[in-house]
């Protein structure tokens, strides 16, 4: 029991300050955890080195773009605060993005504003040549 709980400073060497792997990556998204989650999801039996900063990267830049444009809808709708109305918005309109999430459901995100032309009034200037015509 005497061994545990010593650190390295303490024992003579210079114990150099540690940097995250996020940090050493340039990513706001946690490496590490994201490796920790793909050890425990049994997905492989080994990861490599490089596989959790690449799904780190791309989920912080799919993160990136769907929160842009979400900020996008919020300022066209004159609110400060992103809703999930608004990623409904910015992902149904965006057309990559819709692919990908094409079969989820946003809860509270509502429908994409749409009628049917047919229901839509039909112009006078049609109608009004229609009834010259009937008669």
């Amino acid at each position: 029991m005497a061994g545990r709980g010593k650190s390295l400073a303490g024992s003579g060497g210079a114990k150099k300050a540690s940097t995250s792997r996020s940090s050493k990556a340039g990513l706001q998204f946690p490496v590490g955890r994201i490796a920790r989650f793909l050890k425990a999801g049994k997905y492989a039996q080994r990861v490599g080195a490089g596989a959790p900063v690449y799904l780190a990267a791309v989920l912080e830049y799919l993160a990136a773009e769907v929160l842009e444009l979400a900020g996008n809808a919020a300022r066209d709708n004159k609110k400060t605060r992103v809703v999930p109305r608004h990623i409904q918005l910015a992902v149904r309109n965006d057309e990559e993005l819709s692919k990908l999430l094409g079969a989820v459901t946003i809860a509270n995100g509502g429908v994409m504003p749409n009628i049917h032309a047919n229901l839509l009034p039909r112009k006078a200037s049609s109608a009004a040549s229609k009834g010259g015509d009937e008669d």
